[in-house]
């Protein structure tokens, strides 16, 4: 059963030496996603997955220990999921970069508790596919907590990835606004083709989380909501 969840930005500029001058824009998320990994902690799980967007190449789960590299943002730095030893070399995959971000977060925490999984999720995942790979990662031990990365539009301003789309800031307010209460049913019915057309990154973990979350009765708590760079970024934790 899931006992906690955090919900964090995906963002390879949240790791500062990806970010390098600009990083300070992004201290108030990375505190906020602090707090939120510190309540998975306090949780005790049994068992911890990171579940973020990916590509084809990159679904799926990944075991104990995945590496993970920021190589491609020019920057020699690399991660594992969780303390356990790297997988051989014949059978790692490297991790996306979602979960490399969500890697980081941890080992930024220190986390030495459960182990740590990881999950790729395809970013056109249909809503009902997500809500059942949230149940079986919600069933694979007694206590899981979810550290669960993506992000909301990438349309808020004209600067924005996608350019500016009015509707963008609507969509983002109604997710943030789910995601810091625990709000299953709205989750659930975030509009797979309008997230798809605002480029919005975390609509499908999102629904993951609300499969996993059923029946755990677990409350939320908002803890950052903004759109640096144009992009809809929120933190917030379950428990």
């Amino acid at each position: 059963m899931l006992v906690a969840a955090a919900v964090c930005p995906c963002p390879p500029l949240l790791v500062p030496e990806v970010a390098a001058g600009a990083a300070p824009e992004l201290d108030a998320a990375r505190a906020a996603c602090a707090d939120a990994v510190g309540v998975l902690a306090a949780a005790r799980p049994d068992l911890l997955i990171v579940a973020g967007p990916a590509g084809p190449d990159h679904l799926g789960p990944f075991p104990a220990g995945s590496p993970g590299s920021f190589a491609g943002f020019g920057v020699g730095l690399t991660v594992r999921l969780g303390p356990a030893p790297a997988p051989s070399p014949a059978t790692a995959r490297p991790l996306p970069a979602s979960l490399a971000v969500g890697a980081w977060l941890l080992e930024r925490a220190r986390w030495s508790g459960a182990p740590v999984e990881g999950f790729g999720v395809a970013e056109r995942l249909e809503p009902d596919r997500c809500v059942r790979a949230g149940r079986e990662l919600a069933a694979r031990a007694e206590r899981v907590a979810l550290l669960v990365m993506g992000d909301g539009s990438a349309c808020r301003t004209v600067k924005a990835p996608g350019y500016l789309d009015e509707r963008a800031a609507d969509f983002d307010a109604e997710a943030a606004r789910a995601l810091g209460a625990a709000d299953l049913a709205a989750l659930r019915a975030l509009d797979e083709s309008l997230a798809h057309e605002l480029s919005v990154a975390g609509r499908a973990p999102w629904q993951v989380l609300a499969g996993a979350a059923e029946g755990a009765g677990l409350g939320g708590q908002p803890l950052y909501e903004d759109a640096p760079y144009g992009v809809g970024y929120v933190v917030a934790s379950w428990s």
